[in-house]
């Protein structure tokens, strides 16, 4: 039997669950809180695989173990490891405070309407795409993936809670900065969990300590709001001029091979009214949206704030406006122009997924498709000719034909794809 048991954030390790182990393994500080039966080997945590090997050897030797791991071992931590390598019949889990728990605790806050996303040994990029895109965000934290590493990635709309030493009576420290503050700090590894909100997206109960507190309604699914009621919305639902707006046909075709998706970073070049930007936005992505009209960007502004969620907008051209933009995992270009070959070509370069492309102009498509398969795309493309009901006099009904429109989308090989993720 490998008994598993949560310590740490106020939680003490109870006498039981280490009595006749004679294999104790932990962290360091774990091991060093608590006193070994006598006769018990200590195993301090380091590369998980032979670690992995050494409690399999006594598991065969029917000799009992005991695994100490940080608040509930469950969540983000090692009983998923040991139920694979061992089995879950033979784990008994006794599970401590999580520290995203602890954390929304100190500050008074409710967290089954958070996302829970760890950076502990995990790329940091996702994290950060997560609290851009959420306004309400519990980051696991790890070398190179701390409040400083967030805080330079984040822009000044967030707030971060940095909690430390979550438990220690003498330690703990939860501490509220800007992102700029935790850049500019040295934190050491104290660091449990950063908690990252923005303020002005937040429903009432969901505000810091001091703010309203009226709860609109009971929730009923734990974790955020990601997945919409509807997508590819009318236009109506966007401010926009003379209907230059990617019509909701095409944004569902555009939306399907984006795949925009939580932890995603997408690029809507060209924007417009950002109707695309905002769409992905609204599935859970973090967005940025590159426009060179001036009052291109505040319509998509405006049509952010109207929909509530978080687009950051450039106001810049393409393809130079690009150059100081984090990776995309996928990005939808609009419009045309002379420019256009250049453009795909530019992000076709940086998209870690796929690249959807939207054209009115025939005599552009043959340039789009050879930027995308020149940067080892594989290339397809349709053209889209709707036609929608429209009442005529009588109470009778005809076909409104809109125009047609080419869409063009490249995907980087699956191979190619998972080096980048490394």
């Amino acid at each position: 039997m490998i008994t598993v048991v949560g310590a740490g954030t106020g939680t003490p390790v109870a006498a039981d669950a280490l009595a006749g182990a004679e294999l104790v393994v932990g962290g360091r500080r774990h091991l060093d809180a608590v006193r070994l039966p006598d006769g018990a080997e200590r195993l301090v945590l380091g590369p998980l695989a032979p670690a992995l090997d050494t409690i399999g050897a006594y598991v065969r030797a029917a000799r009992p173990v005991t695994v100490l791991a940080s608040g509930d071992p469950g969540f983000f931590g090692i009983v998923r490891a040991l139920a694979e390598r061992f089995g879950s019949g033979l784990l008994d889990v006794r599970p401590g405070v999580p520290s995203v728990a602890a954390a929304f605790a100190r500050i008074g806050l409710p967290w089954d309407d958070a996302v829970v996303v760890s950076a502990h040994g995990r790329e940091l990029r996702t994290a950060v795409n997560v609290c851009r895109a959420h306004p309400k965000v519990a980051v696991l934290t790890g070398p190179g993936a701390g409040p400083a590493e967030l805080g330079a990635a984040l822009g000044p709309e967030r707030i971060l809670v940095v909690a430390s030493a979550l438990g220690d009576p003498v330690r703990e420290r939860v501490e509220r900065v800007t992102p700029a503050e935790a850049a500019a700090r040295d934190w050491g590894t104290a660091v449990s969990v950063v908690v990252c909100l923005d303020e002005s997206r937040a429903p009432d109960e969901s505000r810091a300590p001091g703010g309203a507190r009226t709860v609109a309604g009971a929730r009923t699914v734990a974790g955020p709001d990601v997945r919409p009621p509807g997508w590819a919305l009318d236009e109506a639902e966007f401010t926009h001029r003379d209907s230059m707006i990617t019509k909701f046909e095409v944004r569902a075709l555009a939306l399907a091979r984006l795949g925009p998706r939580l932890g995603d970073l997408v690029w809507d070049v060209g924007a417009g009214s950002g109707s695309v930007a905002v769409e992905c936005a609204r599935l859970g992505a973090a967005v940025v949206a590159v426009e060179k009209a001036a009052d291109g960007v505040e319509r998509i502004r405006a049509n952010a704030a109207a929909h509530r969620v978080d687009v950051r907008v450039v106001h810049g051209e393409a393809p130079a406006a690009l150059a100081e933009l984090d990776d995309p995992d996928a990005v939808f270009v609009g419009g045309g122009g002379g420019e256009l070959p250049a453009v795909v070509a530019a992000c076709a370069r940086r998209a870690r997924r796929t690249v959807v492309v939207a054209l009115a102009a025939v005599d552009r498509v043959p340039a789009a498709r050879a930027a995308l398969t020149g940067a080892g795309f594989s290339c397809a493309g349709v053209l889209l000719q709707s036609a929608r009901l429209a009442p005529l006099p009588g109470e009778v009904t005809r076909l409104a034909a809109a125009n047609p429109v080419f869409l063009l989308w490249g995907e980087r090989p699956r191979a190619s794809v998972e080096g980048v993720a490394q």
